[in-house]
Formats: structure tokens, sequence, C-alpha cells
């Protein structure tokens, strides 16, 4: 047979991406993370992998100072993707993994971005880098229907 049979997936893929410290960079990085998913027929739900990711890519150009490139860095594995983000700044990332006391403040535009990677990711962190720190989640495969 030629190709992956149907209930096969590849056994990894990556793509590493250097983006603008600006605004920009968010539907950049949702353009990519979609394409990624469908050039290899990911099972990862490209939807949510699309709002998270723009919910750090957001986050790391809005709250890291400079204008220094950011970059996104996506893992596709057999079991999911990973999508990370890397900054220059090394602060920890508010309540990314620990709740901040309380719900969010419904009328403020900001609050809810590390609460929606939480809720909907299978996992999430950060951890230091060479040049400051990278902010990560992944998802899992979804089950086939």
């Amino acid at each position: 047979m030629n190709g992956l049979a149907l209930h096969e997936r590849p056994a990894s893929a990556s793509w590493r991406v250097a983006l603008p410290h600006t605004a920009a960079a968010v539907p950049v990085a949702r353009a990519l993370v979609r394409t990624a998913l469908a050039e290899v027929e990911h099972g990862a739900d490209s939807d949510t992998a699309e709002l998270l990711t723009a919910e750090l890519v957001a986050n790391a150009v809005e709250h890291t100072a400079g204008s220094e490139p950011i970059e996104l860095v996506v893992h596709l594995l057999p079991s999911g993707c990973q999508v990370e983000v890397h900054d220059q700044d090394p602060a920890a990332p508010g309540e990314l993994t620990r709740p901040a006391g309380g719900e969010p403040d419904p009328w403020q535009e900001h609050g809810r971005g590390l609460l929606l990677i939480r809720a909907l990711s299978s996992s999430c962190g950060h951890r230091p880098t060479e040049k400051g720190k990278a902010v990560w989640f992944r998802l899992a495969v979804l089950p086939r229907s």
C-alpha cells in the first residue's frame, strides 16, 4: 500500500517561524497552525489550536517589552500537537498553570486568554529558554468519528 493507512499518523513534524512583535503576528500564527494541521491531515482540533495559538501570541506581543521577534513552534505528534510561543521576557505568564482567585470580570476586555488555554488544552505550561521563555499548550488527537 502506498502512503499511510487510514489509522496511522505520521511519527512527527515540526515548524518553527519567527513572527513580528506586533499584533499582525496573531492572524499569521493562526494561519500557520491551521496550515500545519491540514498539511498532514492531523487529528487535533484545528479551531481550538488556532484560538489558543492566537491567545499565546497576543499575550507575548502585549506583555513583553521590546521589538525582538517572537517565535512560533508547532510540533505535530501521533498523540496530538504542541504549540509553543517563545519570547524574550523570562517572567512567568500570569496564572497559566494556577487559576487566579475568582472569575474574570465579564465587562473587561482582557483576562480570559489564560483561562481559555487552561480550559481547552490537554495540558499547558511554560519553561525558561536561553533568551527568555516558551509558553506552550498541548491538544490531544480527536477520536475519529
